[in-house]
């Protein structure tokens, strides 16, 4: 039996489907009954439990051979980093009490320092409270999602993607559906000890390769620009994020900028690549 956090966000659902179409018993945790009703369609078991409470959690994990978890973003919440740290903390103290004897993580890179690289401070901690939960853990490190483009996509009628980052410098982008089959495949493949994996696209891809393909795809030129750091917070808190999440997002620009928040390969580390494309993505992203 695999317990399966995030099942209504778009990589706990591939790792459960993925899982439940080879035959595997899986155990979804839904924060509310009615969240998990189309997983009971599907064969899978419900536990209801939010990630805060601690009694619940250790209960839906019980009995369990590995579990896939993660730290949910929360980016309306205005002490997002306490939150999110608490959750953290509170997966390691779960998977102990539960004794889970392999779990998976969704981390980034970035996630080997304790601070600088803004929300992902707390994949640290949730990685060091795993390692000591007893647990194997396997902590997957993935690059940018590449479904973030959407938040690029507002001003594409006029031509414009703008970007925070240099338009021309390539980072490790990942798609969602990659990142929940390689979970998938770690949880069936069972761990030993900690092991990291950094998990990358196809290739890396720049913001100006993104509008390349937005121009193919669109038929339409497209253009980019990069825009200040400076504006980073207020933008983001013109969508509705918390200042606080804002905050910790210009800071893991600045992170990805100055090189802290990128591979670093080293001891039980591979490295894997997924097989879907920029271009994919963003076609899938203006097809909603």
């Amino acid at each position: 039996m695999f317990a399966i956090a995030g099942v209504s966000g778009n990589t706990g659902s591939v790792v459960a489907e993925t899982l439940l179409a080879q035959g595997k018993k899986v155990r979804v945790i839904v924060r509310t009954a009615a969240k998990g009703d189309v997983w009971k369609a599907k064969g899978a078991e419900v536990a209801v439990a939010e990630l805060h409470d601690r009694a619940a959690l250790t209960a839906a994990l019980a009995g369990t051979e590995g579990a896939y978890l993660l730290v949910p973003p929360d980016v309306t919440n205005p002490k997002v980093l306490e939150s999110s740290i608490a959750i953290a903390k509170n997966l390691g103290a779960a998977v102990a009490a539960a004794k889970v004897p392999h779990v998976v993580l969704l981390s980034s890179f970035g996630a080997h320092l304790a601070t600088g690289t803004g929300p992902i401070q707390w994949l640290h901690t949730a990685e060091e409270a795993l390692r000591a939960s007893g647990a194997a853990v396997t902590a997957i490190r993935a690059g940018m999602f590449q479904e973030n483009w959407g938040g690029s996509l507002g001003m594409l009628d006029k031509g414009l993607v703008p970007a925070f980052l240099p338009v021309d410098a390539q980072f490790p982008q990942v798609a969602t559906r990659d990142i929940g089959r390689v979970a998938a495949t770690a949880l069936a493949e069972g761990g030993k000890g900690f092991s990291v994996i950094e998990l990358f696209g196809p290739r890396e891809y720049s913001t100006s390769d993104g509008a390349r393909a937005l121009a193919q795809i669109t038929g339409k030129p497209v253009t980019t620009q990069q825009f200040p750091l400076e504006g980073v917070v207020p933008t983001f808190t013109g969508f509705g994020m918390s200042t606080e999440m804002a905050t910790l997002y210009k800071e893991m620009f600045e992170g990805v900028i100055a090189g802290r928040v990128a591979p670093v390969g080293g001891a039980n580390t591979r490295v894997v690549r997924g097989n879907i494309g920029l271009d994919a993505t963003l076609r899938a992203l203006l097809e909603h």
